[in-house]
């Protein structure tokens, strides 16, 4: 009898730490965490994304709509960050970190925003849609980037190319589309900057 009480009360605990286990179990989220990080020059550019996947769905025109500003990714803002000065379309950007968003269009190139505020694309949400002119003025810069259709990209991914260690290609894929833009890490200007300071 003493051995069938301990049998129950071990059973019971050991019970009672499943389901306390299985409580905190968390399934995998839909849009996982990514990062991405490459030097170039002297800059280390990185960029933290949610990363969706295609599932079945008609991602750009249907869920995400023609000329309606997306947030480039899932869940919480897709940040690009500078360790140094860079060029971005002709545009000084200091150092810091900021929020890109996107704007797709059917046909021709995309529109990069690159968001001066660092804030979420729902901060600009006005009567249940983008206030698309809100979100212009706080572009630090804006600009056409070469978009690409065709081939298949099941899950949302960024790419960060050195090309000739001083230009950056930034690369955004995902379904059918990839949006590529430079990054010009200016090297020949800081290693005139640093040839001045020693003469």
């Amino acid at each position: 009898m003493k051995h069938t009480k301990l049998f129950v009360l071990a059973t019971l605990v050991l019970f009672s730490f499943s389901l306390s286990a299985l409580a905190q179990l968390q399934t995998p989220a839909l849009s996982p965490a990514a990062s991405v990080s490459q030097v170039v020059g002297f800059t280390k550019i990185s960029i933290d994304y949610s990363s969706p996947a295609v599932r079945g769905r008609q991602i750009f025109g249907e869920i995400e709509k023609w000329g309606v500003t997306w947030r480039a990714g899932a869940n919480l803002q897709t940040t690009i960050e500078f360790s140094t000065d860079v060029s971005i379309s002709g545009k000084n950007v200091r150092a810091g970190k900021y929020s890109i968003f996107m704007t797709p269009t059917e046909t021709g190139d995309w529109t990069v925003h690159i968001n001066s505020k660092g804030v979420w694309i729902y901060n600009y949400m006005k009567d249940g849609k983008i206030d698309e002119e809100a979100l212009a003025k706080d572009d630090l810069v804006s600009f056409q980037a070469t978009t690409e259709r065709g081939g298949n990209t099941e899950r949302l991914m960024y790419t960060i190319s050195a090309n000739d260690n001083k230009t950056a290609l930034v690369t955004m894929a995902w379904e059918t589309v990839k949006v590529t833009f430079p990054i010009d890490t200016q090297v020949d200007q800081k290693m005139e900057q640093f040839q001045n300071q020693i003469k």
